[in-house]
């Protein structure tokens, strides 16, 4: 439907131009996590749904990291073996020790990885699930203010983002921890004095560590937000590509392209560079700690303290203990991207929905059709009203037309009727019941609407017609299709209701599109019409066409309809030219021509050209 945007809303949003309290507009500068541990715990609500898949898979780390820490103990005891000349009976025995631990290591991380990705993808299969339900539940103003390529990021790279963390990280982070453990327990019981020589190193990992998490944080961050911008800015460029080529646009939508994709670039590049450079460092420090354990360890064996074995063994779990503290580095990379694209992903989870029906909420599965305004004001931006106190009342089967200029707000009063918005005060009834204690989804049932900006669904024209009552017979869609006078057309159609339609239906004209809009208002059999400039795209043939189609379904039913061309509402019971928020007139059209008024002059303008401003 068009929007009177008239001014700059933020309905509900008030202290921010464009947002409001707990609000944040997407696609503006990103920061460094705002919550780490909050938005963490929040992860974990969902995380804890796949519990038994983790328990499991983490039971199996734990088996895994036994058969691992036991290889450099076999691998000690196989080189006193041949230093103590004990035979090769033994040696063998321990050699098929040694491949057995590393076969059952191998099995059991396939198996990890088999549950972490199956209980990871889960998770993102319900944490993608309640988005798209959030988004369902939000209020029309949201999408009126957000970009939809930015949401359409938050929907599927950022969740990406997350099961990517999810299905590496929490497998990584939990063998790291066991065998970090595992391995200092079995360093110290080999020998205390090189169990110390290999914790010189670890003040540097941390700092190293600490100093690359800090510079990163923002950086993903950003990475993320000009990721959202780049859809976004793709996703408009593509929905008005014929306007785009028809105004030669074509270098300079390219050139805007390539700015904000250099600038995704950069901060990507620059994240990478500065994450990619831990491995490096935590590589040149743990080489540092194996130098440290050779000298000391060279100095033990000279002096007969301990073996080679015990050397060979404690490098073993030298490397064990410090791979782990650079996956753990490694890890809070991963995890500083996650919590980046969680946050922006709970930013949408948590605007504030439409405003849930109460306890006592009428039930109605129809209504006879009498609508009344009492002192209606409503605003986007508090302070600046859209809408000034406009109270009307029409009866069943009457049919209101509402002109104006553009932004006056004429689409924003029947948006208040099937509460897409909220009015600040006054009271909107139908059939006398307050619409406010009417449930919202029964409400809503008992409007058809035939907009402007006509959209049709991916899908057969039969179900795009259905759209409106998915249960409706092939007999009823056809009876619907006739009524809206787009039956004709569609059976010279290949596969007649069959035919499969692209996006939008661009494969029809916009007049055979508005016409399948109007089989499908008809088919829901609403109480009360809404008609938004239905004609405003089309040629006069066809124009001709659509109204006499719209006399047929408002035949018997309340109909409001929004229109810049006069010709279209010449025969309402009731105009209504909205200006400024307010009615400046009502009446039939013969006597708001007779008052030689606004729209007299309107009309005059239309009609006979004298050129006069309203």
């Amino acid at each position: 439907m068009a929007k009177d945007k008239g001014k700059n809303q933020d309905y509900g949003l008030q202290g921010i131009k464009g947002a409001g309290p707990g609000h944040r507009r997407f696609g503006g500068p990103a920061e460094k996590p705002k919550d780490m541990k909050g938005t963490l715990l929040r992860l974990w609500g969902y995380l804890k749904l796949q519990k038994g898949l983790f328990i499991t898979a983490f039971i199996l780390v734990a088996f895994g990291n036994l058969a691992s820490l036991s290889a450099p103990y076999l691998i000690y005891r196989s080189i006193d073996t041949v230093a103590e000349g004990a035979g090769m009976e033994r040696l063998r025995l321990i050699l098929m020790a040694l491949s057995s631990v590393y076969l059952a290591d191998s099995m059991l991380s396939v198996l990890q990885g088999v549950l972490i990705a199956r209980a990871s993808q889960r998770v993102v299969l319900g944490l993608r699930k309640a988005v798209f339900s959030k988004l369902l539940k939000l209020p029309m103003f949201f999408y009126d203010t957000k970009s939809h390529g930015d949401l359409m990021s938050r929907l599927t790279n950022d969740v990406d983002n997350i099961s990517t963390s999810l299905s590496g990280s929490s497998v990584q982070f939990m063998h790291a921890v066991m065998t970090v453990t595992g391995s200092f327990i079995l360093m110290v019981s080999l020998s205390p004095v090189l169990t110390l020589g290999a914790l010189i190193t670890l003040p540097l990992s941390a700092l190293a560590t600490r100093e690359v998490v800090r510079r990163t944080s923002r950086l993903f961050k950003l990475q993320q937000a000009d990721l959202g911008a780049l859809n976004g800015y793709m996703e408009e460029s593509i929905s008005g590509f014929e306007v785009l080529k028809a105004f030669g646009r074509e270098e300079e939508s390219l050139n805007e392209f390539t700015a904000v994709n250099d600038r995704l670039k950069k901060v990507s590049l620059k994240a990478q560079i500065i994450s990619g450079a831990l491995m490096p460092a935590m590589n040149v420090i743990s080489n540092l700690g194996y130098a440290v354990i050779a000298i000391l360890g060279g100095i033990l064996s000279y002096r007969g303290i301990i073996s080679i074995g015990v050397i060979a063994g404690f490098l073993g779990y030298s490397r064990q203990f410090t791979r782990p503290i650079t996956d753990i580095a490694s890890i809070f990379n991963t995890l500083q991207s996650a919590v980046a694209g969680a946050e922006r992903v709970f930013e949408v989870m948590d605007e504030v929905e439409e405003t849930p029906d109460g306890e006592a909420a009428i039930r109605l599965d129809e209504a006879f059709g009498d609508v009344e305004f009492r002192n209606v004001s409503f605003s986007y931006r508090k302070g600046e009203p859209v809408i000034r106190d406009i109270s009307f009342r029409c009866e069943r089967g009457m049919t209101v037309a509402l002109v104006g200029p553009t932004g006056a707000g004429k689409t924003t009063v029947v948006n208040l009727m099937n509460r897409s918005y909220e009015a600040d005060s006054g009271t909107i009834l139908i059939d006398g019941c307050n619409i406010s204690e009417i449930r919202r989804s029964d409400l809503r049932k008992l409007f058809g609407m035939v907009l402007q900006d006509t959209y049709l669904f991916s899908g057969t024209i039969r179900e795009n017609i259905a759209y409106s009552r998915p249960d409706a017979s092939l007999e009823d869609v056809i009876a619907s299709a006739k009524t809206a006078d787009c039956h004709e057309f569609i059976m010279r159609l290949p596969k007649g209701y069959d035919t499969d339609l692209r996006e939008s239906g661009s494969s029809l004209s916009e007049g055979e599109r508005q016409l399948i809009a109007i089989a499908r208002a008809v088919l829901s059999d609403p109480s009360i019409m809404i008609l938004d400039e239905a004609t405003s795209s089309v040629d006069t043939r066809t124009e001709l066409r659509i109204q006499e189609a719209m006399k047929r379904i408002k035949s018997g039913r309340t109909s409001f309809m929004i229109a810049h061309r006069l010709s279209t509402i010449r025969e309402a019971d009731l105009i209504l030219f909205i200006e400024d928020g307010t009615i400046a007139e009502q009446g039939t059209h013969q006597e708001l021509m007779d008052r030689k008024g606004r729209y007299y002059r309107m009309h005059s303008i239309q009609y006979a050209n004298i050129g006069e401003d309203i």
